[in-house]
């Protein structure tokens, strides 16, 4: 009996023994998995700190969720100045063909919109069921555990953390959340650090396109060439996909783009638009920056023609400012393309103003160049007058005394002849004098504005405005004999267009280049009847046979009319 009871003590604690060994096995196994994580954590956090470009330190952030939590898949959406949708939208887990199945990136609905709205972690064991869910696109990856937090950069939300699928089917945990807000902070640190040292490298890049600017337009370079520097270098600083330089018309209330570059910029060059009512003129009427989150959706920006197709964001900036502002500068960006923010806009506000300053000097310094031409033409004529016309005066008169004493009538009709050369030289010499006193003065207005203003008093009668796009140095290359003509014509296609068209668009198009002008006028009416009165048409027919130019007709495959008026500048 002895050895019995002695066996079974023996037993009973060995038993126990491996039950702690056991349980001691599964902590230190729980404590190096901890630990392993800990460490992923703290190399993730490493990783993330160590990249200064953005789009690189917002890849590595959604890279690292993913890898922490073990989820198939994951996202980080940048939410925008407004605060309640996504403009950028960063994957892991997606081929880019199952992004382009998917179609357009998430603006922010959903259980998207959901931690836009409440930015706190939120864990979900099935996405379905949550009532804010409202289903996937077509060609989307099934989804059901959910794990979301948001990123807060000095203290305002940047964005969120999306992930989704944890690997195994299992569900996200309350350690997966820890670590993942955890990471949170350290992303918010890092994209902080990364947006300072990106507006820091774009102030550099900002003073070194002002000093370019000055130098150009101080040193005398073409103003044309400056102001395609002004326009390419904000383009390229501020990644936009378009630049456009509108500049007022003189004695009207509109603005006509002097110069665009980039996406599509032929559809701009030469357009007109009014000051009241666009997204350009809010800014240079108001000397202050104007932006639209969307610029094929923003009316401010007209329509028609149809040229932002493909882009998004926009902002146009004035150059100058509210009491003197010279231009505006518009730039947009590509569509799904984060909007300007404000650390983008004052430094473009202070190049923008930069360069108004620069155009003002030159144009000041090419002021005191003509006072200096002007006062060197006053001192010619003077001394034409006070020494050349009196010299030549006592010539003529010395000679006129000596013709009567010479008997010889040959040489005496030379010297009259001599005398009447000399009275003729004394008259060419006077009208020079009154040419250079005479200050230099533009006969009325420009062939742009009066364009502008003939487009702009059909706008009642039509019922909306005509676009109006000029090309090529309209108001130096076409004679003003010409340039009457041209006017007189657009009226009278504009007044039948009003009258007879019933049309819903009208499109003015006036270019010029070193051969010829060309008016188009084309609208989407009901075209021209073939019993209608053409009285009006051989009116303008025989203005363009007069300067040996032509009229052609035609109808679009679209419908209503083509109009096109050309004629030559060189007749010779």
């Amino acid at each position: 009996m002895g050895g019995v009871e002695e066996s079974g003590r023996l037993r009973l604690p060995q038993l126990r023994l491996d039950e702690l060994l056991d349980e001691l096995q599964v902590r230190i196994d729980a404590a190096r998995g901890t630990r392993d994580r800990v460490h992923s954590l703290l190399e993730a956090v490493l990783s993330v700190g160590r990249e200064l470009d953005l789009k690189q330190v917002l890849q590595r952030i959604v890279e690292a969720a993913a890898l922490l939590v073990d989820a198939q898949y994951a996202a980080l959406g940048v939410i925008g100045r407004d605060g309640e949708r996504l403009v950028q939208f960063l994957t892991v887990g997606l081929t880019e063909e199952e992004i382009a199945a998917i179609g357009p990136y998430p603006s922010g609905h959903g259980i998207l919109g959901l931690l836009i709205r409440h930015p706190e972690p939120l864990r979900l064991e099935k996405l379905s069921d949550h009532a804010s869910s409202y289903g996937f696109p077509a060609n989307h990856p099934p989804m059901n555990t959910f794990l979301g937090a948001p990123i807060r950069v000095r203290g305002q939300v940047f964005g969120n953390l999306y992930l989704t699928e944890k690997r195994g089917g299992a569900f996200f945990d309350e350690e997966d959340e820890e670590v993942l807000a955890t990471l949170a902070v350290a992303a918010g640190v890092a994209i902080d650090n990364a947006r300072l040292y990106e507006e820091s490298k774009r102030r550099e890049r900002w003073l070194r396109a002002s000093a370019e600017v000055t130098y150009g337009l101080l040193t005398g370079s073409p103003r044309a060439g400056v102001l395609d520097m002004i326009a390419e270098r904000a383009r390229e600083i501020t990644a936009a996909e378009l630049a456009v330089i509108a500049l007022p018309v003189e004695g009207t209330d509109n603005l006509a783009v002097e110069l665009a570059i980039g996406y599509e910029a032929h559809k701009h060059r030469g357009l007109v638009m009014p000051i009241e009512g666009s997204l350009s003129g809010e800014a240079f009427s108001t000397g202050e920056p104007a932006t639209a989150p969307d610029v094929c959706q923003d009316p401010r920006v007209w329509p028609h023609p149809p040229r932002f197709e493909g882009l998004g964001p926009a902002l146009a900036v004035p150059i100058g400012t509210a009491a003197g502002v010279r231009g505006v500068l518009f730039l947009s960006r590509a569509e799904a393309q984060p909007e300007f923010t404000e650390q983008e806009i004052e430094p473009l506000r202070g190049f923008a103003g930069q360069a108004a300053v620069a155009m003002e000097m030159a144009d000041r310094q090419r002021d005191a160049e003509q006072i200096a031409l002007l006062e060197d033409r006053d001192r010619i004529a003077r001394d034409l007058h006070d020494l050349a016309i009196q010299r030549l005066f006592a010539t003529g008169m010395t000679l006129q005394s000596a013709g009567r004493l010479i008997d010889n009538p040959a040489a005496s009709e030379r010297v009259a002849r001599a005398v009447g050369d000399l009275d003729d030289t004394i008259k060419i010499i006077r009208s020079t004098i009154f040419g250079l006193r005479t200050p230099e003065t533009g006969a009325g207005q420009s062939l742009r504005s009066r364009a502008v203003q003939a487009v702009g008093a059909v706008s009642g009668p039509l019922g909306f405005a005509p676009s109006l796009r000029m090309e090529g140095l309209l108001d130096t290359q076409v004679p003003k004999e010409i340039a009457d003509h041209v006017v007189a014509v657009l009226g009278e296609a504009l007044s039948n267009a009003a009258r007879h068209a019933h049309a819903s668009r009208v499109d003015v198009v006036l270019a010029t280049t070193e051969e010829q002008v060309t008016l188009t006028v084309t609208d989407d009416g009901v075209g021209i009847p073939p019993e209608g009165r053409r009285s009006g048409l051989r009116n303008l027919a025989e203005r363009a046979e007069s300067l040996g130019g032509t009229l052609d007709l035609s109808t679009p495959a679209d419908g209503g009319t083509a109009l096109v008026w050309r004629a030559p500048l060189n007749r010779g």
